[in-house]
């Protein structure tokens, strides 16, 4: 046996001890007669002994060959799907931050004028409180975003429990199907006569069917069979044979009539537990009011959204307003402190001013800061691009006159306009239409069947010359025979099928019965919680109001308070009283207009 290696050791022979082998093998050759089983074992000898080993692929079953899987089964890729990014976005500007100094062309905007927009622009509803949050449902889970589409969306669904009318309403569309088939046969009869049978058949079969809104169906059957063979014995060679069939199914006890499938369906097109009884053209309908109503609910959060967003953008323009005052005062006053400082005040007089001086700088900046956060959380809203060039102001201001309404009219209009409460009310009228429908599948299935035929046969398929004179009258056509009507059939009858003791229907009805008794209770407890919300709607109408008087006779005060501390041309400057002034004013100024 040959071996090639790196050592002896192992039971490999070193390159010297192979030049050895091969001179032994040359001499043993010598001896051998040169035949062709000589030549081939020379050939193979000298092969053997030049080969060198190559090294074998190697395949690991365990964490050895796991570099495919990590290097390509598990890359990353990206979809190569045909879209634009929106034009805002391309158009848009480096955004507002506190490092830019230059000047902004202000926007002046009314809160009418906001809200057009942001409903202009509401294809995807948008809302202010997902924003810069981690769960964003805008992209965290876009499937459930309130969008203009939805209403359409819910129109033409056509899943188990989320069908459109479209959908619903195809349950009763005319079904028409047809098939063609034709075949040959050959084979030897158990007879004396030893011929090949041969049988060529076609066979052709039409329906027409109709589901009505009754429950009841009604199906037009046409079929024609063909054979041709030639066995003894036949009255034709070939022949063609066929019916014309008209047949009728009505439900007389479980889901009968037109209620149960405006509800829940043609019965005859249930699978039972898996349809349930929602399967109807009401149901589909209140499924899309339910879907509108979310969606103008959506639409109420986004509107809501736009005049908190507008009206805190006009809060932060007064505080700005406000804190840049306050640092235009405290500049002032550390200016009239550093003079008096070495004569008159003391240095740490002079430090408490600069101090003050540095925390009202910080105060605008962070308050300026504020305005481009506040003012871009608006244009989110509104579809607008992040910087166009401009920076959105409010024009309009906010109503300082009293506004008292009637506690007994709003809680009205309340429990009659609520989204949310027609929405729950709109579930509960949907599991009582569906729980009276489930009370239909309590009853035995006893369906009154019947049908009628007219039968034809024939030589051939439409009147023709007859090709055999000895035809009886009457059989040269198998339409001719249909249209004469001279064999006929028919049957009627009933059909029953009685699940014995109703456990799944029964089960199914107390399901509806304990659903829609908790619909009932959550509809309360909805009109409760909207009580509750508008009266504290009223307590904060009355408290913003009185606060705001107060908050206004108190920046009244503050502003009195600066203006009689104002030290007059050569008077010591009394740094601390002079500072809290300034501070207090500042702070009665912001509550005042936070109040509004």
């Amino acid at each position: 046996m040959l071996r090639t290696g790196a050592g002896s050791r192992g039971g490999v022979t070193s390159g010297r001890g192979t030049i050895r082998g091969i001179r032994a093998r040359a001499q043993v050759l010598k001896k051998l007669t040169i035949t062709v089983g000589g030549r081939v074992l020379l050939a193979a000898l000298v092969v053997c002994s030049g080969c060198r080993q190559t090294p074998l692929d190697r395949h690991y079953v365990g964490e050895a060959g796991n570099g495919h899987y990590k290097g390509h089964a598990t890359a990353i890729e990206y979809p190569n799907v045909q879209s634009c990014t929106p034009e805002i976005v391309q158009v848009s500007l480096e955004p507002h931050t506190v490092r830019e100094r230059e000047e902004f062309e202000m926007r002046p905007i009314s809160l009418q004028e906001a809200v057009l927009l942001a409903l202009q622009n509401a294809q995807i509803v948008r809302s202010n409180a997902q924003f810069l949050s981690t769960g964003n449902q805008l992209l965290n889970n876009p499937n459930g975003v309130s969008s203009v589409f939805d209403p359409a969306i819910q129109e033409s669904g056509v899943l188990f429990g989320n069908r459109g009318v479209e959908a619903a309403l195809a349950a009763f569309d005319a079904t028409f199907s047809a098939s063609m088939l034709w075949g040959r046969n050959e084979t030897i009869p158990n007879s004396q006569f030893r011929r090949v049978a041969t049988a060529e058949s076609a066979a052709f079969q039409s329906s027409l069917a109709k589901t009505f809104a009754t429950g009841g169906a009604v199906q037009v059957q046409h079929n024609v069979d063909y054979l041709g063979t030639n066995l003894p014995g036949t009255l034709y060679p070939s022949s063609y044979t066929g019916e014309l069939v008209a047949s009728y199914r009505q439900p007389l006890l479980a889901g009968r009539g037109t209620e149960f499938t405006r509800i829940a369906g043609p019965i005859g097109q249930s699978f039972g537990g898996i349809t349930g009884v929602s399967q109807g053209v009401v149901i589909a309908r209140i499924n899309n009011d339910l879907t509108i109503a979310q969606f103008e609910g959506s639409l109420q959060d986004l509107v809501a959204d736009v005049e908190n967003a507008y009206w805190d953008l006009y809060l932060v323009y007064r505080n700005f307003n406000t804190v840049s005052a306050a640092r235009d005062s405290a500049q002032g006053t550390w200016e009239l402190a550093d003079k008096q400082a070495p004569a008159i005040l003391l240095p740490a007089d002079e430090a408490q001013a600069r101090d003050q001086l540095f925390t009202a700088r910080a105060a605008v900046i962070n308050t300026r800061s504020q305005l481009f956060t506040a003012e871009t959380r608006l244009r989110r809203l509104l579809g607008m691009p992040v910087n166009d060039g401009t920076i959105l102001q409010p024009s309009d201001e906010p109503v300082t006159a009293e506004v008292v309404p009637d506690w007994y009219s709003g809680l009205m209009e309340a429990l009659t306009n609520r989204v949310e409460l027609r929405t729950q009310k709109w579930n509960v009228r949907s599991l009582e239409l569906q729980l009276t429908a489930a009370q239909s599948l309590t009853k035995p299935r006893l369906d009154a069947v019947a049908s009628w035929q007219v039968n034809g046969f024939g030589d051939q398929l439409f009147p023709h010359t007859d090709p055999f004179p000895g035809t009886p009258p009457g059989t040269r056509s198998m339409y001719e025979r249909i249209a004469a009507g001279s064999e006929q059939g028919w049957n009627a009858g009933v059909q029953l099928n009685v699940p014995i003791g109703f456990r799944q229907a029964h089960a199914q009805v107390r399901n509806y019965e304990l659903r829609i008794a908790k619909a009932r209770k959550v509809l309360a407890e909805q009109e409760k919680e909207v009580a509750q919300e508008l009266a504290v709607a009223f307590q904060e109408l009355a408290r913003t109001y009185n606060a705001a008087i107060e908050n206004f006779n108190r920046y009244q005060a503050a502003v009195d308070n600066v203006e009689k501390l104002r030290p007059a041309a050569g008077a010591t400057l009394n740094v601390d009283v002079i500072l809290r002034a300034q501070e207090r004013r500042a702070q009665a100024e912001i509550a005042y207009f936070s109040s509004l």
